[in-house]
């Protein structure tokens, strides 16, 4: 099986493209065992995907090539990386079936963030909000004015107290108690 990944990858890391060390590196949960359900990485991949609370997002611009790979673990890594990267815009372009879909989602963690405006509302990435509170900007001597839109939020994965968008062209943290998703 090996050679035939690795041929399949030219011999290349299948995300990076570094040629040195490479691995079958199988994406889990473990499907048919198929080459398919595998990639060919190269360690420093390998040890990120491993450990993705301490990805270097400079290592990771290769994902907008990957992630148009035709082999199905190719894929699942690139929109489990990107995810975990927080780049929602990339992501939306993605086109996965819902096989791979539910593959892709199937190591999310159980207990996931969410997001909830002031009235308790989910909120997604992508929503847009309006302040209902001014709020004072740190680090700048702007004030974010009571019912200013917010378009295209983006959460933070860590914390459903805060998500980022742009007030006046400048990105801001804003935390969720204040703001009121707009339909």
């Amino acid at each position: 099986m090996e050679r035939e990944i690795n041929k399949r990858a030219e011999g290349k890391c299948e995300l990076c493209k570094a040629d040195e060390n490479l691995k079958v590196y199988e994406v889990q949960p473990v499907r048919q065992g198929k080459p398919e359900d595998s990639a060919y990485l190269c360690p420093k991949c390998i040890s990120q995907i491993e450990d993705m609370d301490n990805l270097d997002p400079n290592h990771w611009h290769c994902l907008n090539d990957s992630m148009w790979s035709e082999v199905p673990a190719v894929q699942i890594l690139s929109y489990r990386l990107l995810k975990k990267l927080g780049q929602q815009d990339t992501l939306e372009m993605m086109y996965m079936d819902e096989d791979m879909m539910e593959w892709a989602k199937a190591l999310d963690d159980k207990k996931t963030v969410v997001h909830k405006d002031a009235n308790g509302v989910i909120l997604e990435a992508g929503d847009s909000v309006v302040l209902i509170k001014d709020l004072k900007v740190k680090g700048s001597s702007m004030v974010a004015k009571r019912g200013t839109a917010v378009r295209r939020i983006r959460l933070d994965p860590d914390n459903g107290n805060y998500i980022e968008g742009k007030v006046e062209g400048q990105t801001i943290v804003i935390i969720t108690e204040y703001v009121k998703k707009t339909k």
